[in-house]
């Protein structure tokens, strides 16, 4: 296949170019490109990015949270990580099948010694593990298709910032994802590093070399930093993208129980309310009519709350522990 060189480790660039390769780039011929991104969470494009994510241990590690145009899972991304995509003109959308566009891949890591299946959905696996998550998108006769490989991912750091559904893993510890997740160099000879797993992998699919490189122009590039910079990258799109939903949580403080149920529509709160035996002074329902409209995120909310003296509305019940509550990471989310 003909194929790009990607060197951005920026998620919000390297997902506007799977959208622009898939649009604008005019080619007769399947191409692809691979590439990799900084520490990064990136979210299915009908996901709820408050509920995938581990907001505050994000937040922590300067981890990027970004919002793909295909659909699918959330999935974590660092340098231990490589990433692949694929272009490719579709006559008939009834007739994709994802298995195809990972054969190549599969086939690839054949050639090095390792034999993976296609599985599932989405997936491919060695020994009956998962080592590759896939989503397709289509856009004016042509499919998009990108894939993860989990080359040498840090386990611990995708456990920790992934709000793993019960019905994946049996718990949120890294020995129960590691039952399903093997990495690709774990199959590989000892002195394999991710650059030469990439070379090969990237002379495998250019058919051992010999297929043309696609230079991108200066127009090109521009265009796609524009996206990244206005659309990709902007609050808007990776969490006012988000379905509506509903957040309903309770705890017991030293200052009483204090309930909090949520409305939140395209990432703002559309509807709140505070409901305990707290001991207040003023009517909270001033403090809900405030927060209505403030976007769903920590800071704002906090900035919000900052303007009340807390103490003559929840008694000795902290801010802090007011945010605790609104933000935890055991989150109870309802999609509307």
């Amino acid at each position: 296949m003909k194929f790009l060189r990607n060197e951005s480790t920026n998620p919000y660039f390297n997902l506007a170019l799977d959208e622009y390769a898939m649009k604008y780039i005019d080619e007769d011929e399947d191409f692809f490109f691979l590439w990799q991104n900084e520490p990064s969470v990136i979210i299915g494009k009908n996901q709820n990015a408050s509920e995938e994510i581990n907001q505050r241990f994000i937040d922590e590690r300067g981890i990027h949270v970004a919002r793909r145009v295909s659909g699918g899972g959330a999935v974590y991304h660092d340098f231990g990580n490589l990433n692949f995509t694929i272009i490719t003109k579709v006559d008939d959308p009834g007739k994709v099948n994802y298995k195809k566009y990972v054969q190549p891949v599969i086939d690839a890591l054949k050639a090095m010694g390792v034999e993976a299946q296609a599985s599932g959905r989405n997936d491919i696996l060695i020994d009956g593990l998962k080592i590759s998550g896939n989503a397709q998108r289509m856009a004016n006769g042509r499919l998009m298709h990108h894939g993860t490989l989990i080359y040498d991912v840090n386990i611990e750091d995708m456990v920790k910032a992934l709000n793993v559904a019960p019905d994946k893993f049996v718990s949120k510890g890294v020995k129960s994802v590691r039952s399903r997740v093997t990495t690709i160099k774990e199959h590989l000879p000892k002195d394999t590093t991710l650059q030469s797993f990439w070379d090969e992998l990237h002379y495998y699919l250019s058919n051992h070399g010999q297929d043309e490189e696609i230079i991108l122009s200066e127009k090109d590039i521009a265009a796609i930093e524009f996206e990244a910079l206005n659309r990709f990258s902007t609050w808007d799109w990776i969490y006012g993208q988000s379905p509506e939903f509903n957040y309903v949580n309770s705890r017991r403080f030293t200052g009483g129980k204090l309930e909090t149920n949520l409305e939140v529509e395209e990432g703002r709160i559309k509807h709140c309310r505070f409901i305990g035996d707290y001991l207040g002074l003023h009517d909270v329902a001033d403090v809900e009519a405030r927060l209505v409209g403030v976007r769903y995120k920590e800071t704002d909310v906090k900035a919000c709350l900052e303007q009340f003296d807390m103490k003559t509305y929840f008694g000795l019940i902290t801010l802090d522990e007011i945010l605790n509550l609104m933000f935890e990471n055991s989150l109870t989310h309802e999609s509307v």
